[in-house]
């Protein structure tokens, strides 16, 4: 059973940053979806296991920057100019397959971290 292990959520300003960190007991595409209150929840970003290609959605990109450490397995997201919409419980997910990193196709699942942006 793999692992993942999530840190780095908390409170922070409008305009601030954050970085959460996932650690995981063997290389996937990994990434990470949000899910706020009373919404569905959706995909953020994902990193390839090798070659470093990455997907942001809209809402996030040019503000946020997914990253890894495969020597730790590790999977970083800078957060920066962090808005009071950007406000969820985030969970980093891992796939087996750059094509399978979607949430009817995710492997495994973090147990989530939140992320409160006041305004």
């Amino acid at each position: 059973q793999v692992r993942l292990v999530e840190s780095g959520g908390g409170l922070v300003q409008a305009g601030g940053s954050l970085r959460l960190s996932c650690a995981a007991s063997g290389r996937y595409v990994m990434g990470w979806f949000r899910q706020a209150p009373g919404k569905e929840r959706e995909f953020v970003a994902a990193i390839s296991g090798g070659s470093g290609l990455t997907s942001y959605a809209d809402s996030v990109k040019d503000r946020f920057t997914i990253s890894r450490e495969n020597a730790k397995n590790t999977v970083y997201l800078q957060m920066n100019s962090l808005k009071p919409e950007d406000t969820a419980v985030y969970y980093c997910a891992a796939a087996l397959q750059w094509g399978r990193f979607n949430q009817i196709d995710i492997e495994y699942w973090g147990h989530g971290t939140q992320v409160t942006v006041s305004s």
